[in-house]
Parts: structure tokens; sequence; C-alpha cells
């Protein structure tokens, strides 16, 4: 009862808060739940900083392959790179999961329809080839510099931006996202390309959309109120 409170609270809220959040998108909220209501017994989140959106006690799904496998949903734009969270808990998963991916379109100047779903169950190895040669301790040097306060936003961007584009940050396929901005905001997190996703993570699938787009079975078809996001011009 209470996630969907919050989740009908975001909905109204979202044309107010988009732009000033890239966290409250309605779109993204939409599938997420029919995901958790479908499939998993209408499983709460508790916070964006959960390991798992969905852990693997609540996943009873009917194939034994993915039955008991944590899952995380997300949402982007399709063919656009997908935003994975915070680079150090993501370098730190050790365990199979379920990475599902909602893509969408923008149908209208109000509307997003979703026109592709993969959900590839990955196995601890290939996630972890992902990340090149990166090792943990690069990474918390990465995030560190980040995070250093001593540096004006605008610095700890230029040096992490330079940071990022060298070995050995350079030779992994998942992107490297610095987030610094004049409010506040340091962390590091990381994003695949598509053409990532569908070369280590879903090689069977086509690249193209899917009418209608389809989860385990069933089709998922709303067309969601939400037009394109408008960001801040940077300072």
């Amino acid at each position: 009862m209470l996630r969907r409170l919050l989740l009908t609270l975001a909905l109204l809220l979202a044309p107010f808060l988009r732009g000033q959040s890239g966290e409250v998108q309605a779109h993204g909220l939409v599938f997420e739940q029919w995901v958790r209501d479908t499939f998993f017994d209408s499983y709460p989140a508790y916070g964006y900083t959960d390991k798992w959106d969905i852990p693997a006690h609540a996943n009873r799904l009917a194939d034994p392959a993915l039955a008991g496998l944590p899952v995380n949903p997300k949402a982007t734009r399709f063919r656009s790179p997908v935003g994975l969270g915070d680079a150090l808990r993501q370098f730190d998963v050790d365990e199979p999961f379920i990475l599902v991916l909602g893509y969408w379109e923008q149908a209208t100047p109000e509307r997003k329809r979703f026109v592709k779903i993969l959900a590839p169950r990955v196995e601890p190895a290939t996630w972890r080839a992902l990340w090149g040669p990166v090792t943990r301790a690069d990474l918390e040097a990465l995030d560190a510099l980040i995070k250093d306060r001593s540096l004006s936003p605008a610095e700890a961007r230029r040096r992490a931006q330079a940071m990022k584009s060298r070995p050995p940050f350079s030779e992994a396929i998942f992107t490297l996202n610095p987030k610094i901005d004049n409010r506040g905001q340091r962390r590091l997190q990381i994003s695949l390309r598509y053409a990532e996703v569908l070369r280590h993570l879903a090689p069977e699938a086509s690249p193209g959309p899917d009418s209608p787009p389809i989860l385990w079975g069933v089709p998922f078809v709303d067309k969601i109120d939400s037009a394109p996001r408008s960001f801040p011009a940077p300072p």
C-alpha cells in the first residue's frame, strides 16, 4: 500500500520535478511497478540504494533457470545507454542476477511508449568481464577524486574526465559517469551502451523494436504521460 501511494505521488509530481531530478521519472516508475506487480507479487521498493530492487527470496518465477535470482529493472530511451547506478556497488556484484531492461520511445510530445524489453540472466563472470582491466582500487581512486571537496565542481569534473579517459577506464566496456554538480552531488556511476547490452548480455535478441514488447510472455502496452526530460544549462 505504501509503495502504491508513493508511486501515485511520484506520478502526480513528475511534471513539476522533471528536469530537476534524474531520480523521479514517471515512465521508469510505471515500468518498474508493472514488473513488480506482474511477476513479483507487488514486492515493495525500499530505496534507491538497495543492492537489489527485487531480492532473490521474492523471485518465484516458474522458470527454474530464473527463479531465486535477484532482479533489477531499469528503463531508458530506446538505443540509449542504460544507467546502472553506483560504480563501486556494481563492481562488487558476485552472484547471478536478472537485469530487466525496458526501452521506450517518445511516441508524442507528451507520451512515452515502451518498444523493447530485455531480461538477460547475467552471470558474475560476464559482469566482471565488462569491467575489463579496471580494479576496485582503480574505482576507489576515481571515486575519491570525485568526492574531494577541496576541489571545485568544475575542477573535479575536469580531473575526473581526464582520469576516466585513460587506461584502465578507457579499456572497460562499461562507461564511467562522474556525477558532479554545484548542488553538492558527487557520485560515480556506470552505464552500458545499447550495442554492448546486445553483444554481451543478450546476444540472441534482435536489435529492433518489438510490437508489443513482451516480458516472460506478458506484453507491456501502457502509454505513459511523460514529456521529454529537460536539463539545466551547465554552470
